[in-house]
Protein backbone atom coordinates (compact mmCIF):
# COMPACT_ATOMS: atom_id res chain seq x y z
CA UNK A 1 0.00 0.00 0.00
CA UNK A 2 1.10 3.57 -0.63
CA UNK A 3 2.09 5.81 2.24
CA UNK A 4 -0.85 7.80 3.73
CA UNK A 5 1.11 10.97 3.07
CA UNK A 6 1.13 10.31 -0.67
CA UNK A 7 -1.27 12.59 -2.52
CA UNK A 8 -1.50 10.40 -5.59
CA UNK A 9 -4.93 8.98 -6.51
CA UNK A 10 -5.94 5.92 -4.49
CA UNK A 11 -7.67 3.04 -6.23
CA UNK A 12 -10.69 1.29 -4.73
CA UNK A 13 -8.53 -1.76 -4.07
CA UNK A 14 -5.97 0.23 -2.13
CA UNK A 15 -8.50 2.35 -0.27
CA UNK A 16 -8.80 0.07 2.74
CA UNK A 17 -10.15 2.02 5.75
CA UNK A 18 -7.83 0.09 8.05
CA UNK A 19 -4.83 1.91 6.59
CA UNK A 20 -6.14 5.13 8.18
CA UNK A 21 -6.00 3.99 11.81
CA UNK A 22 -2.32 4.36 12.64
CA UNK A 23 -0.42 6.93 14.67
CA UNK A 24 1.87 9.72 13.48
CA UNK A 25 4.09 12.18 15.37
CA UNK A 26 1.32 14.80 15.23
CA UNK A 27 -1.53 12.45 16.10
CA UNK A 28 0.46 10.71 18.89
CA UNK A 29 -2.12 8.07 19.71
CA UNK A 30 -0.12 6.88 22.73
CA UNK A 31 -0.67 10.13 24.60
CA UNK A 32 -2.45 9.19 27.86
CA UNK A 33 -4.49 12.40 28.16
CA UNK A 34 -5.84 12.01 24.63
CA UNK A 35 -6.72 8.38 25.27
CA UNK A 36 -8.53 9.21 28.51
CA UNK A 37 -10.46 12.05 26.92
CA UNK A 38 -11.63 9.85 24.05
CA UNK A 39 -12.69 7.14 26.48
CA UNK A 40 -14.67 9.66 28.56
CA UNK A 41 -16.36 11.17 25.52
CA UNK A 42 -17.38 7.85 23.96
CA UNK A 43 -18.09 5.65 26.99
CA UNK A 44 -21.87 5.92 26.52
CA UNK A 45 -21.78 5.65 22.72
CA UNK A 46 -23.21 2.41 21.35
CA UNK A 47 -22.67 2.87 17.61
CA UNK A 48 -19.97 4.19 15.30
CA UNK A 49 -22.16 7.17 14.50
CA UNK A 50 -22.62 8.04 18.17
CA UNK A 51 -18.85 7.85 18.72
CA UNK A 52 -18.14 10.01 15.70
CA UNK A 53 -20.69 12.62 16.77
CA UNK A 54 -19.41 12.76 20.35
CA UNK A 55 -15.85 13.43 19.22
CA UNK A 56 -16.90 15.81 16.45
CA UNK A 57 -19.02 17.85 18.88
CA UNK A 58 -16.12 18.14 21.32
CA UNK A 59 -13.71 19.45 18.69
CA UNK A 60 -16.28 21.74 17.09
CA UNK A 61 -16.83 23.45 20.44
CA UNK A 62 -13.15 24.42 20.57
CA UNK A 63 -13.05 28.11 19.56
CA UNK A 64 -11.70 28.82 16.11
CA UNK A 65 -8.63 31.07 16.26
CA UNK A 66 -5.58 31.95 14.20
CA UNK A 67 -2.68 31.64 16.63
CA UNK A 68 0.90 32.63 15.85
CA UNK A 69 2.97 29.45 15.38
CA UNK A 70 6.18 28.35 13.72
CA UNK A 71 5.35 24.64 13.70
CA UNK A 72 2.32 22.42 13.54
CA UNK A 73 0.77 21.41 16.85
CA UNK A 74 0.16 17.88 18.06
CA UNK A 75 -3.27 16.67 19.03
CA UNK A 76 -2.34 16.88 22.71
CA UNK A 77 -1.10 20.45 22.32
CA UNK A 78 -4.37 21.47 20.68
CA UNK A 79 -6.31 19.79 23.46
CA UNK A 80 -4.30 21.69 26.07
CA UNK A 81 -4.56 25.01 24.24
CA UNK A 82 -8.35 24.84 23.95
CA UNK A 83 -8.34 26.91 20.72
CA UNK A 84 -6.95 26.53 17.25
CA UNK A 85 -7.18 26.94 13.50
CA UNK A 86 -8.22 24.35 10.92
CA UNK A 87 -4.94 22.32 10.94
CA UNK A 88 -4.97 22.31 14.74
CA UNK A 89 -8.56 21.15 15.04
CA UNK A 90 -8.35 18.50 12.32
CA UNK A 91 -5.22 17.05 13.94
CA UNK A 92 -7.06 16.62 17.23
CA UNK A 93 -10.21 15.26 15.59
CA UNK A 94 -8.39 12.70 13.44
CA UNK A 95 -6.41 11.54 16.48
CA UNK A 96 -9.55 11.14 18.57
CA UNK A 97 -11.45 9.30 15.85
CA UNK A 98 -8.58 6.89 15.32
CA UNK A 99 -8.34 6.24 19.03
CA UNK A 100 -12.03 5.32 18.89
CA UNK A 101 -11.14 2.87 16.09
CA UNK A 102 -12.88 4.97 13.45
CA UNK A 103 -10.70 5.34 10.32
CA UNK A 104 -10.10 9.01 9.61
CA UNK A 105 -8.05 11.02 7.14
CA UNK A 106 -7.76 14.49 5.62
CA UNK A 107 -8.59 15.56 2.09
CA UNK A 108 -6.84 18.85 1.45
CA UNK A 109 -8.39 21.22 -1.07
CA UNK A 110 -7.15 24.56 -2.34
CA UNK A 111 -9.74 27.34 -2.02
CA UNK A 112 -9.94 30.72 -3.67
CA UNK A 113 -8.76 33.43 -1.30
CA UNK A 114 -12.15 35.10 -1.58
CA UNK A 115 -13.54 32.55 0.90
CA UNK A 116 -11.52 34.38 3.58
CA UNK A 117 -12.85 37.83 2.70
CA UNK A 118 -13.56 39.66 5.94
CA UNK A 119 -10.74 37.83 7.72
CA UNK A 120 -7.88 38.69 5.37
CA UNK A 121 -7.12 39.85 1.85
CA UNK A 122 -3.55 38.61 2.02
CA UNK A 123 -3.94 35.29 0.20
CA UNK A 124 -4.95 34.33 -3.31
CA UNK A 125 -5.53 30.70 -2.35
CA UNK A 126 -5.76 28.81 0.93
CA UNK A 127 -5.55 25.09 1.70
CA UNK A 128 -8.41 23.63 3.73
CA UNK A 129 -8.41 20.26 5.53
CA UNK A 130 -11.69 18.43 4.92
CA UNK A 131 -12.20 15.55 7.35
CA UNK A 132 -13.09 12.13 5.95
CA UNK A 133 -14.27 9.50 8.44
CA UNK A 134 -15.41 5.92 7.84
CA UNK A 135 -18.82 5.48 9.48
CA UNK A 136 -21.04 2.45 8.94
CA UNK A 137 -19.33 1.38 5.74
CA UNK A 138 -18.86 4.70 3.95
CA UNK A 139 -16.52 7.68 3.85
CA UNK A 140 -18.26 10.86 4.98
CA UNK A 141 -16.76 14.34 4.63
CA UNK A 142 -17.12 17.50 6.64
CA UNK A 143 -15.29 20.74 7.32
CA UNK A 144 -17.92 22.03 9.74
CA UNK A 145 -15.68 21.08 12.68
CA UNK A 146 -13.45 24.07 11.89
CA UNK A 147 -15.75 26.82 13.15
CA UNK A 148 -17.41 26.73 16.55
CA UNK A 149 -21.12 27.53 16.77
CA UNK A 150 -20.69 31.09 18.03
CA UNK A 151 -18.30 31.94 15.20
CA UNK A 152 -20.58 30.32 12.60
CA UNK A 153 -23.62 32.28 13.79
CA UNK A 154 -21.70 35.55 13.78
CA UNK A 155 -20.13 34.91 10.37
CA UNK A 156 -23.43 33.96 8.78
CA UNK A 157 -25.12 37.07 10.18
CA UNK A 158 -22.26 39.30 9.02
CA UNK A 159 -22.52 37.87 5.49
CA UNK A 160 -26.25 38.58 5.45
CA UNK A 161 -25.75 42.12 6.75
CA UNK A 162 -23.08 42.87 4.15
CA UNK A 163 -24.88 41.16 1.29
CA UNK A 164 -22.00 38.78 0.67
CA UNK A 165 -22.35 35.18 -0.48
CA UNK A 166 -18.89 34.02 0.61
CA UNK A 167 -16.52 35.24 3.31
CA UNK A 168 -15.17 34.57 6.81
CA UNK A 169 -14.33 31.04 5.62
CA UNK A 170 -17.92 30.02 4.84
CA UNK A 171 -20.87 30.37 2.46
CA UNK A 172 -23.91 32.25 3.75
CA UNK A 173 -26.01 29.10 3.24
CA UNK A 174 -23.34 26.60 4.27
CA UNK A 175 -23.94 23.82 6.78
CA UNK A 176 -23.43 24.67 10.44
CA UNK A 177 -23.42 21.07 11.74
CA UNK A 178 -22.63 17.52 10.63
CA UNK A 179 -24.98 14.63 11.45
CA UNK A 180 -22.66 11.69 10.65
CA UNK A 181 -25.26 10.39 8.20
CA UNK A 182 -24.10 12.31 5.14
CA UNK A 183 -21.40 14.82 4.21
CA UNK A 184 -21.69 18.50 5.21
CA UNK A 185 -19.72 21.57 4.15
CA UNK A 186 -19.48 25.14 5.42
CA UNK A 187 -18.93 26.15 1.81
CA UNK A 188 -22.44 25.02 0.95
CA UNK A 189 -21.41 22.61 -1.81
CA UNK A 190 -19.75 19.18 -2.10
CA UNK A 191 -16.03 19.44 -2.80
CA UNK A 192 -16.39 18.50 -6.47
CA UNK A 193 -19.08 21.16 -7.03
CA UNK A 194 -17.81 24.01 -4.86
CA UNK A 195 -16.96 27.08 -6.98
CA UNK A 196 -14.45 28.11 -4.32
CA UNK A 197 -12.40 24.90 -4.75
CA UNK A 198 -9.46 25.41 -7.09
CA UNK A 199 -7.88 21.98 -6.73
CA UNK A 200 -8.19 18.69 -4.85
CA UNK A 201 -4.76 18.22 -3.26
CA UNK A 202 -5.22 14.61 -2.16
CA UNK A 203 -5.42 12.49 0.97
CA UNK A 204 -3.18 12.75 4.02
CA UNK A 205 -2.88 11.29 7.50
CA UNK A 206 -2.24 14.67 9.13
CA UNK A 207 -1.23 18.26 8.28
CA UNK A 208 2.48 17.40 8.56
CA UNK A 209 2.13 14.78 5.83
CA UNK A 210 0.52 17.46 3.67
CA UNK A 211 3.22 20.12 4.12
CA UNK A 212 5.90 17.44 3.70
CA UNK A 213 4.49 16.19 0.39
CA UNK A 214 6.43 16.78 -2.80
CA UNK A 215 3.57 18.69 -4.42
CA UNK A 216 3.38 21.10 -1.48
CA UNK A 217 7.14 21.59 -1.17
CA UNK A 218 7.50 22.40 -4.87
CA UNK A 219 5.02 25.27 -4.60
CA UNK A 220 5.26 26.42 -0.99
CA UNK A 221 8.59 26.68 0.84
CA UNK A 222 7.52 25.70 4.35
CA UNK A 223 9.30 28.47 6.25
CA UNK A 224 8.14 31.17 3.86
CA UNK A 225 4.57 29.88 4.10
CA UNK A 226 4.67 29.79 7.91
CA UNK A 227 6.07 33.34 8.07
CA UNK A 228 3.40 34.56 5.64
CA UNK A 229 0.54 33.15 7.73
CA UNK A 230 2.12 34.49 10.93
CA UNK A 231 2.23 37.97 9.39
CA UNK A 232 -1.49 37.64 8.67
CA UNK A 233 -2.36 36.01 12.02
CA UNK A 234 -2.71 39.17 14.19
CA UNK A 235 -5.09 40.80 11.72
CA UNK A 236 -7.12 37.61 11.41
CA UNK A 237 -7.31 37.31 15.19
CA UNK A 238 -8.65 40.87 15.40
CA UNK A 239 -11.22 40.13 12.69
CA UNK A 240 -12.32 36.98 14.55
CA UNK A 241 -12.60 38.89 17.82
CA UNK A 242 -14.61 41.66 16.17
CA UNK A 243 -16.89 39.11 14.57
CA UNK A 244 -17.61 37.44 17.90
CA UNK A 245 -18.34 40.81 19.50
CA UNK A 246 -21.07 41.35 16.90
CA UNK A 247 -23.11 38.69 18.67
CA UNK A 248 -22.91 40.42 22.04
CA UNK A 249 -26.12 42.18 23.21
CA UNK A 250 -26.26 45.79 22.07
CA UNK A 251 -23.57 45.45 19.42
CA UNK A 252 -24.24 47.72 16.40
CA UNK A 253 -24.90 46.06 13.05
CA UNK A 254 -22.23 46.57 10.37
CA UNK A 255 -23.12 48.70 7.35
CA UNK A 256 -24.31 46.68 4.34
CA UNK A 257 -21.89 46.32 1.44
CA UNK A 258 -22.72 45.79 -2.23
CA UNK A 259 -23.20 42.14 -3.18
CA UNK A 260 -20.39 40.74 -5.27
CA UNK A 261 -20.28 37.23 -6.67
CA UNK A 262 -16.96 35.50 -7.35
CA UNK A 263 -15.55 35.93 -10.84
Amino acid sequence: MSDPGDASPISDREDDPRRWLGSTPLLDLEDPKLRLRVRALTQLSKTEREKALALYAFVKRIPFAKPFKMRLHTGREVLDAGRGDAPDKVTLLVAMLRLARLPARIRYVSLRGEILRGLTTGVSQAARPVLEVWVHGQWLRTDTYIFDAAYMAAARQRLKDQGWEWGYGIHVGGAMLWDALSSAYVGGFPTEQDPMVVEDLGLYADPLAFVSSRAYRENHPRLARAVHWNVLAPGMERAIRDLRQDMEPGAPSPSPAPSRKPT
